[in-house]
C-alpha cells in the first residue's frame, strides 16, 4: 500500500507484517526504579500485558532485566506482541546546550562508552535468544537532539548499528526527536532499516486545536528530507498532569489527552504509519519529586493500572 506521498509504508517495506496499533511500554510502579534496580515482577508484567492485549507492537527502551522479563512472559503466556527492544545509552561527551545540565568528567564518559557498548551486546543476545518476537532493534533513544543530556556522538551511533547489523539479522532503527532527522543524522540514516521520530506538540506549546497538523509537519518534514526511507512514530502522546514546567498547567488533562489519541489514531490508521503511543502506564519515577511533574503522567493508563478517560472512551 501506498500513503500519499507515493511512499510505500515502512511496516510493510520491512517485515510484511500487518499495521496495528503500537505503544511504549515500561512497567514500573511506585517504588520501583530501573535506576535502583528494582524492577517490576514476572506477575506484574503479566499483568499489565493481559491489559495491553488490543495493541499489537511494543516498544521497550532498555535490555535490562525488565526487558527480559517482558521477553519471558510474552513467550510462556503466549502472547502474541511484536517487540522494538531498545537499548538506555548514558552520555559520551558532555552537552552545555542541555537546560539542566549535561556536563560529565572524562572518567565518567569512559565508563559511560563501556556500558553502551556492553548494552548493545545485550541487545544483540536478547534479540538472539528471542528472534520470534522482536521485530526490531534500536540503537537508542534521544541522544543527539540538541537538549539531550546523554549526548552520543553521530559516528558513535553508526558504529553501533554497524556493529548489530555485523551479528543479527533484524530491522535496526534509532528513535530521535524529529528535528536530528532533518540535519545532522543525515550519515547515520544510511546505516538505518528505518527512521524512527518523537513528536509531542504539547511540548512546543501547541494547543489541541493545532496539534495533529503539527505533528503532520514534523512527520512530512522528515520524510521530505530522506525521500524513500520507511518512518515510524516511535513516541507521540499527550500528559495528563503539568506544574506548568515546559508544558502550562491548562494544556494537560485527560481530556485533551483522549482528543489527541483520537486524531493521531484516525490520522495513523488512515496512513498506515506504525505509531507508537506514548506511554502504556503512568511512572512515577520519572522527573523531578513534584508529583505533578509532565514526565510521570503520560500513560493511558494510571500507575494503578486503571484506565484514564482516553481507555474509557477507547
Amino acid at each position: 500500500m501506498l500513503n500519499k506521498s507515493g511512499q510505500l509504508t515502512s511496516l510493510e517495506q520491512l517485515s510484511g507484517r500487518k499495521h496495528g496499533q503500537a505503544i511504549c511500554y515500561s512497567g514500573y510502579r511506585e517504588g520501583q526504579n530501573p535506576r535502583l534496580g528494582i524492577y517490576p515482577s514476572y506477575e506484574q508484567i503479566k499483568q499489565d500485558l493481559l491489559l495491553l492485549k488490543d495493541w499489537s507492537y511494543l516498544r521497550l527502551y532498555d535490555c535490562s532485566q525488565h526487558a527480559e522479563t517482558v521477553l519471558s512472559v510474552i513467550t510462556n503466556e503466549n502472547l502474541n506482541f511484536a517487540l522494538m527492544l531498545g537499548v538506555d545509552i548514558a552520555a559520551e561527551v558532555s552537552n552545555p546546550n542541555c537546560p539542566w545540565g549535561a556536563h560529565f568528567s572524562e572518567q565518567q564518559l569512559a565508563l559511560n562508552r563501556q556500558a553502551n557498548s556492553d548494552d548493545i551486546e545485550r541487545l544483540i543476545d536478547l534479540t538472539s535468544r528471542y528472534p520470534q518476537h522482536v521485530f526490531s532493534v534500536s540503537i537508542g533513544n534521544e541522544a543527539s537532539v540538541d537538549w539531550t543530556d546523554h549526548m552520543v556522538p553521530v559516528e558513535r551511533l553508526v558504529e553501533f548499528a554497524q556493529r548489530i547489523k555485523s551479528k543479527i539479522d533484524v530491522p535496526i532503527t534509532f528513535c530521535e526527536n524529529y528535528v536530528p532527522w532533518t540535519n545532522k543524522l543525515a550519515p547515520l540514516v544510511a546505516e538505518l532499516d528505518f527512521i524512527s521520530i518523537h513528536t509531542y506538540p504539547v511540548w512546543e506549546f501547541q494547543s489541541i486545536d493545532n496539534a495533529l497538523e503539527y505533528t503532520k509537519q514534523n512527520y512530512y518534514s522528515v520524510q521530505q528530507c530522506n525521500p524513500g526511507v520507511p518512518i515510524v512514530i516511535t513516541e507521540a502522546g499527550w500528559t495528563t498532569q503539568s506544574n506548568g514546567c515546559g508544558i502550562e498547567t491548562w494544556n494537560a488533562s485527560d481530556t485533551l489527552q483522549a482528543e489527541y489519541y483520537q486524531q493521531l489514531l484516525r490520522w495513523t490508521n488512515s496512513e498506515k504509519i506504525l505509531t507508537f503511543v506514548f506511554e502504556a502506564f503512568d511512572e512515577p519515577w520519572k522527573g523531578s519529586d513534584d508529583p505533578q511533574e509532565p514526565e510521570k503522567h503520560w500513560g493511558l493508563f494510571y500507575v494503578d493500572r486503571s484506565p484514564k478517560l482516553v481507555m474509557q472512551d477507547a
